[in-house]
């Protein structure tokens, strides 16, 4: 039986969404920042690996990037600690220079969430319990 092992993330620049994802406590190390792979597994047990774009088309000529207005194709939500990590982090990684797409919110289901879109344009939560 097949079991979840890995998230891809397809990217156009390794340096910066490797220091985006740095940025939000992943441990990489520096000198990944010149691959065309990068894959890591975090504290928790998940694998999280990066591949640049032209390796992509290397093994898949056909590849394209998404486009439109949508944000990637991939979902990751960081846990926080508590809501003012959410609003800490959030305003830490904006003050970084990435993109916000949701201020901090309290969603109806219970969480302080909110979303900053990392440099490929994938839309990434942060939250945690209210």
């Amino acid at each position: 039986m097949a079991k979840i092992d890995m998230i891809g993330i397809v990217v156009k620049n390794m340096p910066r969404a490797l220091a985006f994802y740095r940025a939000l406590g992943l441990d990489i190390p520096a000198e990944m920042d010149t691959e065309e792979h990068v894959s890591i597994t975090t504290p928790n047990g998940y694998r999280i690996a990066w591949d640049t774009e032209e390796i992509i088309k290397g093994f898949d000529p056909g590849w394209t990037a998404p486009s439109g207005n949508s944000h990637g194709r991939i979902g990751l939500a960081f846990l926080c600690d508590n809501r003012a990590d959410v609003d800490a982090t959030f305003k830490r990684l904006v003050g970084l220079g990435h993109r916000s797409h949701k201020e901090p919110w309290d969603a109806f289901w219970g969480q302080r969430y909110a979303q900053v879109l990392d440099p490929d344009g994938n839309a990434i939560d942060l939250f945690a319990p209210l």
